[in-house]
């Protein structure tokens, strides 16, 4: 499943938020993989997700991995605030 992070547009994240949280997110975590775009940083979350479930649902499973890794790493990296970056599912 692919999602998108982007910069929250409520929050007067600076310009190069994207970029910051780039730098200390790197391109693997856990059963996350994430690569660079022009606007957004893409994500795949490749976690065994029940068939059975709706696609809301497996798409909300998602996003809240994707965005509990954003969040893990903003609380570890000075200068980086979780209010800066939203995650939505690539469709």
């Amino acid at each position: 499943m692919d999602y998108r992070i982007t910069c929250h547009s409520g929050f007067g994240a600076p310009d190069d938020a994207l970029d910051l949280l780039w730098a200390s997110l790197g391109t693997r975590r856990g059963e996350a993989a994430f690569r660079r775009g022009v606007r957004d940083i893409r994500a795949r979350w490749t976690a065994d997700v029940p068939v059975a479930m709706e696609r809301a649902e497996r798409d909300e499973l998602g996003r809240a991995a994707i965005f509990e890794i954003v969040q893990s790493v903003c609380e570890q990296t000075p200068g980086l605030m979780t209010d800066w970056y939203a995650v939505s599912p690539r469709g």
